[in-house]
């Protein structure tokens, strides 16, 4: 992955089939609509896909009826050039705490066994010790690894941090090192300062994400490519910019006929990017961009990603309190700084930003989630900075917190769910997996599986290029 000597062409990672319309469509974005383009998209000359994990894989069982393993053994019987990436929360996978280890190092083995050739992996808290095992797995199997380094401003969040983390990072077997700006927050000239820095010290590629939620994060990846960024994450055209990402056209153009030239074929992107327009009119009601500004400089100050910001309104909506949007846009740094600054990046995003709206409605810390508790004890991991003596008693109580590696709490349960699970509601490995993942939304998702296969169990047409054939539903699904 490392650059030869001389060599500065940039490489582009592709966000369109995951973190884009997450961003943008609430990840409703249905596999059907992603298959007739995928073997154009081949030819384009991305580096990779990022196209799997982050919600992607909570939202299709949920919401679209779909099995997020099957979507990923689709697109890579569609891509043969370009390589599969996944975006892993450390040790929460893809869900929203942490999962003990046989679940880890068994969905790493199938995700690699099922197509992802690059696991971008990351921790809510830059806690290194809750990446341990899946970038272990990540790298016995032959797969390549970026971390991330999830990218927030505080007072301990400071450039000095992010070279001394990046350094740690370098000591573990990792190919490449991912600054990860999820809200959109990393500024032109700071991306410079920090990039170069980052390359003078440490001898890793570097890939820069963000997004456009601010505004500048085009030209935040152009300083990053020209202070020595060896990749640099787009989205097709028409699923770029609002909360997405700097587009891919923008991006090849202004780098074109540069050294930094990423040799995309731009009329292959114009062509993808056109599709893709007519399919997101699909899901206008999930449409971000259709209801809010195309710019939000406020996410400067409270650095909220804009999937947490629809959480927020809803949260409130359901309360019949949207009036009290700003107390709470307000109220979430605060909250931010009385638990030792998280980034807000899943989960913590989502809990960060649940006690602030019960701090608006109730009083501050009259009431107090039991995800904030379980952070405070320690359950995700280590705070960015200490908590006070007075908040950590303010929450916990008389309970101390643990200073082991969460998952070291944590019993295997990967035998007990095999021998549970009814076995006529499983048809694959992975199943099993989904089921550690997400037991509830799991079991809704295979009893309705189920009665889908019993009404369709003899056989059912597919049209195929004006052909018949009759096929069953066992072989459709391999």
């Amino acid at each position: 992955m490392e650059k030869l000597p001389g060599d500065l062409m940039v490489k582009i990672v592709d966000l369109t089939l995951r973190d884009a319309h997450q961003s943008l469509l609430a990840t409703r974005m249905k596999t059907e609509d992603m298959i007739p383009i995928l073997e154009v998209m081949d030819d384009i000359g991305f580096y990779a896909f990022e196209m799997w994990g982050g919600a992607t894989f909570d939202a299709p069982l949920r919401f679209l009826r779909e099995d997020p393993w099957e979507r990923l053994r689709i697109i890579r019987s569609k891509i043969k050039k370009t390589k599969l990436m996944m975006l892993l929360r450390g040790q929460n996978l893809v869900g929203y705490h942490h999962y003990p280890d046989d679940v880890c190092i068994k969905f790493v083995e199938k995700a690699f066994e099922n197509g992802i050739d690059i696991f971008r992996i990351f921790d809510a808290l830059n806690d290194l010790r809750n990446l341990e095992v899946t970038v272990k797995t990540a790298k016995k199997l032959g797969a390549e690894v970026q971390v991330c380094m999830v990218y927030s401003t505080s007072p301990i969040h400071t450039i000095n941090y992010y070279v001394d983390l990046a350094k740690e990072i370098s000591s573990m077997d990792v190919d490449c090192i991912t600054i990860k700006d999820m809200a959109g927050i990393l500024e032109p000239y700071t991306a410079y300062k920090l990039v170069s820095r980052i390359k003078k010290e440490v001898n890793l590629p570097i890939n820069v994400h963000s997004h456009t939620t601010g505004g500048f994060a085009p030209i935040t990846l152009i300083k990053a490519v020209e202070a020595g960024a060896d990749f640099i994450d787009c989205a097709v055209s028409s699923m770029s910019m609002h909360t997405s990402h700097p587009p891919a056209e923008t991006i090849a153009v202004t780098l074109k006929n540069t050294p930094y030239d990423p040799k995309l074929d731009l009329k292959l992107l114009l062509k993808v990017s056109r599709y893709f327009w007519k399919v997101r009119q699909k899901y206008r009601e999930f449409d971000y961009a259709l209801r809010n500004p195309p710019v939000d400089v406020r996410v400067i100050e409270h650095q909220i990603p804009g999937g947490m910001y629809s959480n927020l309104l809803a949260q409130l909506r359901e309360q019949k309190a949207e009036d009290k949007l700003i107390e709470v846009l307000e109220e979430v740094p605060r909250v931010r700084r009385d638990l030792g600054w998280p980034p807000l990046v899943t989960p913590l995003s989502q809990i960060v930003g649940t006690q602030a709206v019960v701090n608006v409605l109730f009083g501050r810390y009259k009431v107090i989630i039991k995800e904030v508790k379980d952070y405070v004890k320690g359950l995700y991991g280590r705070p960015p900075a200490p908590i006070s003596s007075n908040m950590m008693k303010t929450i916990l109580g008389n309970e101390k917190p643990i200073s082991c590696r969460p998952a070291d709490l944590l019993k295997p349960i990967l035998s007990k769910i095999k021998e549970e699970l009814p076995k006529d509601l499983i048809i694959k490995e992975e199943d099993y997996l989904t089921h550690a993942l997400f037991p509830e939304v799991a079991m809704n998702y295979f009893e309705w599986r189920k009665k889908y296969l019993k009404r369709k169990r003899e056989s059912f047409k597919i049209i195929v290029e004006g052909e018949v054939f009759k096929v069953s539903v066992e072989e459709h699904l391999k």
